[in-house]
This record gives structure tokens, sequence and C-alpha cells, in this order.
């Protein structure tokens, strides 16, 4: 069994992710190298990705390559790379693999001593494929700053209102707003195994989210039309840079929504895209960052 390893700069981490999934669409390994980001691909001699075909798909972000013959278990070990989170003592993201949280063992989860573990509700994820599981900083980002609207919104949870999530992945920001009351909840994603993997993730756990194919960045947001529903809806938004100006510039079809929550973005980039979404009347409310990246919340003022 070969490991071939990609190594690029972060600034065009997410970039290169998903062109590489193209690539390798049964999944793709992460670590965070700290100046670099590897991703690495698994197979046989003659099943992995031909190295002209990546240099051509990924060009200048290219740092290095590793390639190396790895031991048959390997398909075992890349489960110790997706490790579960605890997102603001009430949100537990893990693999299918992992024990809930009231069965983890003390001293493995960061939290507070007076957490009770049956409010802390459960999010079960399968990384099979790449979509995200929680643990990449922009994700867990986002989801921080929807535990805590959730926390302070005046609305019973079962009726907090619409969620639309734009580029949805594997569905975990989508599967926790259901979770956290919000509803209806509509995610798309450019990608059919993303669209497969959001519905597959809602019902594994439990809770009703639907989503839909659709290339923001070829058709545009004001193309997506509006989610059925006459409320202001609370739009998910962990893309990159590109796609949130371009989010911004066309404007949302239907109901303009109340709140928006965006990541993908390193910390620089941060003030230009609250600018770009300040010119729709969302401004913005709270920023927050982790490592390279940051996150928004932004508000209808």
């Amino acid at each position: 069994m070969i490991r071939l390893a990609f190594r690029v700069r972060p600034a065009d981490a997410e970039t290169v992710l998903a062109e590489l999934t193209e690539l390798a669409p049964t999944g793709v390994e992460e670590r965070d190298l700290g100046e670099t980001i590897e991703y690495a691909v698994y197979g046989a001699e003659g099943e992995l990705p031909s190295l002209p075909a990546v240099r051509a798909l990924i060009g200048d972000a290219l740092v290095d390559v590793v390639s190396e013959e790895v031991a048959d278990d390997w398909a075992d070990r890349w489960r110790q790379f997706h490790e579960p989170i605890l997102i603001k003592d009430r949100l537990y993201v893990r693999p299918p693999w992992c024990p809930p949280y009231a069965e983890t063992p003390a001293g493995d989860i960061a939290t507070n001593d007076d957490v009770v573990a049956s409010d802390v509700l459960e999010l079960v994820v399968d990384p099979g494929q790449a979509f995200g599981t929680g643990a990449h900083a922009t994700t867990r980002l986002c989801l921080e700053l929807l535990v805590e609207l959730a926390d302070e919104a005046e609305a019973p949870a079962d009726s907090r209102g619409p969620v639309l999530d734009l580029g949805s992945g594997s569905g975990v920001l989508a599967v926790a707003a259901a979770q956290l009351g919000w509803g209806p909840v509509h995610g798309v994603d450019h990608e059919e195994a993303s669209v497969a993997a959001t519905i597959e993730n809602a019902r594994v756990n439990g809770v009703a989210v639907t989503a839909d194919r659709f290339d923001l960045l070829r058709q545009g947001a004001s193309g997506m039309g509006a989610l059925d529903d006459g409320r202001p809806p609370l739009v998910l938004a962990n893309l990159l840079r590109p796609l949130l100006l371009r989010v911004a510039a066309d404007g949302f079809t239907g109901t303009p929504p109340h709140a928006l929550i965006g990541s993908g973005l390193l910390v620089h980039e941060l003030d230009g895209v609250a600018a770009a979404f300040a010119r729709l009347g969302l401004v913005e409310a709270d920023r927050r960052t982790l490592g390279d990246w940051g996150g928004l919340l932004l508000r209808r003022a």
C-alpha cells in the first residue's frame, strides 16, 4: 500500500482539498504540519492519482510531494486522525467508531467538571470522504457561533426558523442546526456526493434536513431560489473567500437572512468579506479566530 501526500500552503488548503476530492473520491487524509497542510491518499500502485494530473490540478499551491509505503492496517490507523470534539460544552461531534460522550473516559475530552452528559447533544458524522467532520478550524468556528446563537435565541428550541447551509459538505452544520432547534434546514453543494452525505448524516442523527446540488460559483446565489417558509433564514456559509464574495455580490432571493455565520477564511480575509456583506445590510456582530483561520457572525442591521 502506498501513501501519497501533497503539502500545500495553508492559504491554498481549502481550494486544494476541493480539487483533490475530484481525483480521490474515496477519501483524503488531512494533517496540519504548521507551515504546510498535508493531504494524503492511499492505494495500491496504479490506483493513485498520477503526479502530472495532481500538479496540473494544484499548480503553484503545491509545496512538496511525499510518497511512502505503509502497512496494510492503514485503514484502521486512518481513523486516528478523526477525533471527537466538544463544542461549547453543548455539542459532541464524533465519528461513528468513537463512543458517545457519556461513555468517554474522563480526561479524554477537555470540558468543565459540571457538564452533565445528558445535556450534551451527540452529532455523529462519518468522515469517509473528507467532506468535513467538525474538526477543521473553519467548521469548528461555525459550530461555536451556531451554538452561541442557539443559546441566546428568544424563540423556543423547536421554532427558531429556517436555515440555509451554503456548501453543506458532510452536512455537519446543517445537522447541528436541526439538532439545536432550527427548521426547516436546507443545504446546497456543488458535489453530488456531498448532497448524499448531508442527507445520510441527517438520517443517522434523526433530524430533518433536505439538500440538493447547486453550483454557487457558476450559477450565483441569486439563482438559487428561496426557502419556502416566509421567515428570515439563518445562512451558514463555510466557504472560500471567492464564493463568499460572490454570495455578497449576488444577494439573496426571497426574504433576506436575519443573520449569517461565515468561515472558510484566513484571518486577513475577514475585513474584506465583512465589508462586502455590510452592503447587503448584514453587519459584523462577532468574529473569532483559531490559528490562521477566522469566522464571522453577521446580523441584519
